[in-house]
Parts: structure tokens; sequence; C-alpha cells
């Protein structure tokens, strides 16, 4: 292995290049065209039908963090934490599409955040729903995410051993298949 000043250098491989286009099926990216090039889904010939996704994100706190921000009514020096996260988390969601380059704008109808303390943990959940032909997945989990950061961002003067956690899809209906976390996946 090559060495420049007593480390090896890493040369990065060149990635295997398929023989023949990639088929369309369920497990296969639909971001991606026969030439593996990124792409925007093509969502022309979807039906609209009612799309609604929750998500859910978790932010632990140290407990003496967890017990200070309790006494403080969860306000810091720079505001009502929990408010504001709330709000930074709808605006997150109806900006998905300018933060993931490859998500469709979406007009939403809906976009409720929920965060509740649980112990010395910040549970937040964000409901989604809008009447497209793209499912909202990326917009509930983007407000929830958004909402975490939040959260940190007005808590990291009292610690930086503030960790955001289980940023998940919790459920979705509308499309092709429903899903629940839950174990539940239909049709």
């Amino acid at each position: 292995m090559p060495r420049r000043h007593g480390r090896p250098i890493i040369i990065p491989r060149e990635p295997a290049k398929p023989e023949t286009p990639v088929a369309t099926s369920p497990t296969t990216l639909s971001h991606v065209d026969d030439r593996q090039q990124p792409r925007m889904v093509d969502v022309d010939g979807k039906p609209v039908t009612r799309r609604t996704a929750q998500a859910r994100a978790r932010v632990r706190f140290p407990a003496a963090v967890a017990q200070a921000l309790h006494a403080a009514g969860h306000v810091t020096p720079k505001g009502a934490v929990l408010t504001v996260a709330n709000i930074a988390g709808v605006m997150g969601a109806k900006a998905t599409s300018q933060l993931i380059p490859l998500c469709h704008p979406l007009s939403l109808d809906r976009c409720d955040i929920d965060i509740r303390m649980e112990h010395n943990d910040a549970l937040i959940e964000c409901t989604v729903s809008c009447h497209g032909s793209t499912g909202v997945e990326m917009e509930a989990l983007t407000g929830a995410s958004i909402a975490a950061l939040t959260i940190y961002d007005m808590c990291k003067a009292m610690s930086h051993d503030i960790v955001i956690a289980e940023v998940r899809l919790v459920k979705k209906t509308g499309g092709k298949t429903d899903f629940d976390a839950a174990g539940q996946v239909g049709a």
C-alpha cells in the first residue's frame, strides 16, 4: 500500500458500472435512471389521492439538563424551546423540496408538530397531509428533524451531550401502499 508521511494513502475505487440497465421494480431505487444518474421521479401519471405521513424524532437530554429545562418551564435565554421548535418543524416540512434535491414541491394541507417530554427526552411527532400524486413522508421526516435540531440549538449552551435519535417514519397512507411501523404494511 502506498504511504505518505508514514500514513497509508487510500485510493478510492471507481464504482462498478452495470452491464445492463436496471429494471424498475419495487426493490430498485426510483430516483436513478437506467444510466444510474439521479432524477426526479415523474409523477404525472399517478392519481391524486389524500396522502398522510407521521414521523417521529427523539431528543435525549442529560438528566441535569432535562431537570433544568423543566424547572425553567422549557425556556432558555434563546426563548421558549418547545414553541420555537414547533414553528421550526412546520417551516422545515414546508421547505422540504428546497432542502432535499429530488423531492417534489408539495402544497401541504396540514402540518402538526406535537412535542412532549418523556422523562429526559423530548418526543417530537410530525403529521403531514396533502392531496397529491406523491407521498409526504419526506415532509414529515424533515419536520420532525428540524424541530429536533432546533431543540438542540436552543439547549446546546446547557450541554453538548444532547442526542438526536430515532428519526423515523411511523406511518403513511395514500399511494400504492400504506405503512405502519407497528408492522402493518399493506395496499
